[in-house]
Formats: C-alpha cells, structure tokens, sequence
C-alpha cells in the first residue's frame, strides 16, 4: 500500500510511514519511511528524507539518506547532501551538496531513529601511563689504564732579529733643496721683451 500526498496538500512536520510514500504537493519537516519514498515533479520537499530506496524528480532542500538505492530522475533539484549504499544521477538532474556512495554509513531507517544523518565520532584510544622498566645494576666501570704520553715537540726557536743600527746625524740632515724657478709659459719671452722696449 502506497501512501500519497497530494499535489494541492501541504504538510509541515514529522511524518513516519511503514510503507511507500509518493509526495505530489508540499512538504516541510521531517519524511522517515521503512519503504520507498517517490518525490515527484510537482512536488517541493524542504525536509530531510529517510527511507530504503529514494526516487526524486521534484524539488528537495535537505539530506536524502537511503539504505538500498537513491535514484535522481530528469528535473531533480536537490541542495543537500546524498548518502546511500548506491547513488544514481541523471545528466540533466541538479545537485549541490556532498555525496558518499559508502554502504557502511547508511543504516536502515528504524522509527527511533532520528530523521537527519548523525555523524558518529569514532572511538578515541584511551591513554595508559607506560610502565616503569627495571633496569639491571649499573656495572663498575672498569679501571682507567695510564697511558704515558709522547712529550710534545717544540718548534725551535727563531733567531732575534739583528740590532738596528742608528743612522749618522749626518745622514739624517738632507741635502737643502734647489730653488725653484717658475715655468714661463710659451711667448712670454717677447711680451717682457716689449715692455722693455
């Protein structure tokens, strides 16, 4: 027996089935069945939908989680995430959102069960304080051995340099300097000869 929700019905809340739902008109809430859920083309489903098998060729806003298949026709619209053991999408079908296709994160849909997908934490190991390891008695060490020495080698000694002898007084005072005598430069011999003149 099929369940159907027509397309001039409008429904807000929680619906939970035992059997196949087909949703023709509007739906706001929560849709949880133990069967197979069919969204039409007329329909606009703002709900998350739990079910065995999912079909959709309407419109949804919502997580669709299927245990067994999850099929969007020609003209779905989804903007949610897709979880079911197999996913199947038609070229022309729209979806934004996530999808895993994983058979282990899709459990069947049970009436306790609540109607969104719940992530599950994985279990954190629990620390242990590492036990204390005995060590064996620390064993005398054994006695140092003299070993003599080869005396180091010494580089011999480099001569003192020679002893600087003083330059003479006479040696020191410089010869005096030749006078200077100015660079005339070119025809100047003839001007100062006319001004003689």
């Amino acid at each position: 027996m099929t369940t159907v929700i027509g397309q001039s019905t409008r429904i807000r809340g929680r619906i939970l089935g035992a059997q196949d739902i087909e949703v023709h008109g509007q739906l706001e809430g929560d849709l949880q069945a133990s069967g197979e859920v069919v969204i039409e083309a007329s329909a606009l489903v703002l709900a998350n939908v739990d079910a065995v098998r999912i079909v959709v060729r309407g419109a949804v806003r919502g997580t669709l989680t299927a245990s067994e298949s999850l099929v969007l026709e020609d003209g779905a619209r989804v903007i949610g995430d897709l979880r079911a053991a197999r996913i199947a999408i038609a070229s022309s079908a729209l979806v934004r959102g996530h999808v895993q296709t994983t058979a282990a994160a899709v459990a069947a849909p049970t009436r306790a069960a609540a109607p969104a997908a719940r992530r599950v934490e994985p279990a954190r190991p629990v620390y242990t304080a590492p036990k204390p390891v005995s060590r064996p008695a620390a064993t005398p060490a054994p006695a140092a051995v003299a070993v003599k020495a080869a005396p180091p080698k010494v580089a011999p000694a480099a001569p003192p340099p020679a002893p600087r002898s003083e330059p003479s007084l006479v040696a020191k005072k410089k010869a005096a300097p030749a006078p200077v005598v100015p660079a005339l430069k070119k025809g100047t011999k003839a001007v100062h000869k006319a001004k003689r003149a």
